[in-house]
């Protein structure tokens, strides 16, 4: 892989790229849940809710062009849940097959520490197989299924919670 990517902080100004790319992948019903798509006017409120020092939102680019992001979630939004958080990746279509998401996924691996994460999370389709076995590789475990909880297009699908635990570092 190349080694001019960059991952940052996102920045108010990437959320219509984030958004994007978030976008290009409702069509494959394989990716989330929303069967149509988003406005960067609707997710301003889930870009606030990341901060760098405790649920941070990365893009990474190359040269000027944002080819992805990852986000830290809130794990069901209760401070004893803190040390938990959900994983998002988006890679633009371009850019997918080229290692990015290992990269990013990497990078949130080694920034739980000073993050103060134990325990990561993800929800993934049953059926969304290349995002399986991304988190499969880095020791991602599937904790749990559940059978048939959504529906696309009129086929039920699973959602598998995938985790890790982490050795937090942060004191």
């Amino acid at each position: 892989m190349d080694q001019d990517y960059v991952i940052r902080d996102a920045v108010p100004e990437d959320l219509p790229q984030i958004v994007a790319i978030y976008n290009s992948t409702v069509a494959s019903r394989a990716v989330t849940a929303d069967t149509a798509c988003v406005t960067a006017e609707s997710r301003k409120g889930w870009f606030e809710t990341h901060s760098p020092g405790f649920r941070p939102l990365w893009v990474i680019q190359q040269g000027q062009e944002i080819c992805g992001w990852l986000s830290f979630q809130s794990f069901y939004g209760r401070p004893a849940y803190n040390a938990t958080a959900e994983l998002s990746i988006y890679i633009k279509e371009e850019y997918r097959k080229k290692g990015l998401g290992p990269l990013l996924l990497q990078n949130a691996i080694n920034a739980c520490g000073s993050l103060g994460i134990r325990n990561l999370v993800g929800f993934i389709f049953g059926h969304n197989t290349p995002s399986l076995n991304l988190v499969s590789r880095f020791g991602f475990e599937r904790w749990g299924t559940m059978p048939g909880v959504a529906e696309l297009d009129g086929i039920l699908r699973d959602l598998v919670i995938v985790g890790k635990k982490i050795e937090s570092q942060r004191e």
